[in-house]
């Protein structure tokens, strides 16, 4: 399960496939034909939703997003299942979006992703329980109550002929999965597959191995600064090496702002975003307040980074890191690549979201993209 494919959770989805009556003759294969996906990513704040035309390469033809009452999603879990189910299906209504063929994202931190080697184990029953033992140790969901889903990366095959593997494991907790496909089936939506944001997020901005340079390998990082919570995903280019949801988010700006200035939360958002982090403001003491609070409040998060950067480079076989990609809403906020890399240290620089897709209908003039930057990596599939 590379950052180019979903994870499949399949033992979820059989449970929802009709069977097909007995002495029934199999359904005869219809010919390949373009394939089209909705990806569709649930916040806290909006549901967001991209539609992808995949054939060869990655063709956008459709993008909306819609405010989410606050509480319904919390943390990137449901909170309010018969809330969300409303919202969606008004949502996939009022901006005629195909109600099949959805892959739906995952973004919470807990979810568990572990790159693990595997050896001596050539038959593929043997090879899954290995798996589910070796997620048993490197995984810190219990097992049982968890959906696990395994890709095999790579194989070598040494002079005596001993196979080696290299599976990258996903596990997420059960419940809140059902949640999310509860809601999904009352709004009348067909899931094709549920993946992992920090994968669809790779998958839109972070470049393939074969793109780059002859330079020396290093790390593709990416982050998605959401409204409450930010999905950092690190990449050498063909796996997802690396993943963590950081409890972290835009509202948090918002919020110091509000603090300092004693405002509102819709006027601090507003004055939020009028400003420049690079700006000193010396004849306006007021913007120099709200200023030295963002950064106050950047602090948490570059420590954060620091932090994740740093657990990431302990990993055997870890990459050196160039810069880091940031994306989200948050990303509008004027100066803020500039102020996080003063705090981190690291080359920061704001991704393009259009990066994996060909562009039509004027999608690319939208002012809102990085906040679709996640839908869109869901529709795509390489």
């Amino acid at each position: 399960m590379d950052w180019n494919q979903e994870i499949k959770l399949s033992d979820l989805f059989r449970r929802q496939k009709k069977k097909r009556p007995a002495g029934a003759a199999k359904p005869k294969k219809k010919r390949s034909r373009k394939q089209e996906l909705v990806g569709l990513k649930i916040g806290a704040s909006q549901i967001a939703a991209s539609r992808v035309v995949n054939n060869g390469s990655a063709k956008l033809v459709q993008l909306a997003r819609v405010p989410l009452e606050p509480g319904v999603v919390v943390g990137g879990e449901v909170r309010d299942v018969p809330a969300l189910a409303r919202a969606l299906d008004r949502f996939f209504r009022e901006n005629k979006l195909p109600r099949r063929g959805i892959r739906l994202g995952l973004g919470t931190n807990r979810i568990g992703v572990r790159a693990v080697e595997i050896e001596g184990i050539d038959d593929e029953r043997q090879l899954a329980n290995a798996v589910r033992y070796r997620a048993h140790e490197a995984l810190s969901i219990p097992l049982d109550q968890a959906v696990l889903d395994f890709h095999v990366v790579s194989e070598t095959v040494d002079e005596s002929g001993n196979i080696s593997r290299r599976v990258l494991l996903a596990a997420a907790y059960q419940d809140p999965i059902d949640h999310y496909v509860e809601a999904c089936r009352a709004a009348k939506l067909e899931l094709a597959a549920i993946d992992i944001e920090a994968f669809a997020l790779l998958r839109a901005v972070a470049p393939p191995r074969d793109e780059r340079d002859g330079g020396p390998a290093a790390a593709s990082v990416v982050v998605s600064i959401g409204h409450d919570r930010s999905t950092l995903a690190i990449s050498d280019g063909t796996v997802c090496d690396f993943m963590r949801v950081l409890d972290w988010g835009g509202q948090k700006l918002e919020a110091a702002v509000a603090r300092e200035l004693g405002l509102t939360a819709v006027d601090a958002e507003k004055l939020l975003y009028g400003l420049h982090l690079g700006d000193f403001y010396e004849d306006a003491p007021r913007l120099a307040r709200a200023r030295a609070a963002l950064t106050r409040e950047l602090q948490t998060l570059a420590r954060e980074l620091i932090a994740s950067l740093h657990s990431y480079q302990r990993e055997p076989e870890s990459l050196a890191i160039s810069e880091v990609l940031i994306t989200g809403g948050t990303t509008n906020l004027p100066g803020l690549a500039e102020e996080l890399e003063r705090l981190t240290q690291v080359p920061v620089r704001v991704a393009n979201p259009l990066a994996a897709v060909e562009v039509s209908n004027g999608l690319a003039e939208r002012e809102d993209l990085a906040s679709l930057t996640v839908a869109i990596g869901l529709g795509v599939e390489r």
